[in-house]
């Protein structure tokens, strides 16, 4: 049982790379560099280091990209990586 432990592990991550991966499906590539350069210039502290509209567009890039089913999914995928997901 040890030793089939961690393919369990390694299985649930590659479930979860495939879940974002389809999740980032869902931007254009300009919305994704657009995303990347605003969690880039935030620096982790958007109040501080992100305007007002910068702060609105990467609000309404993360909910195209479906947060709440990523993390359905994701949770699915570490309780039973050997599913489909």
């Amino acid at each position: 049982m040890l030793k089939r432990l961690p393919w369990f592990r390694i299985l649930a991550i590659a479930q979860i790379a495939l879940v974002a991966r389809r999740h980032l499906s869902l931007l254009t590539p300009d919305e994704r560099a657009t995303l990347a350069r605003l969690v880039r210039d935030s620096k982790g502290r958007p109040i501080r280091n992100l305007t007002a509209d910068q702060r609105a567009e990467l609000l309404r890039l993360v909910r195209k990209l479906e947060p709440g089913a990523f993390g359905r999914a994701a949770f699915g995928a570490v309780r039973n990586p050997t599913k489909r997901v």
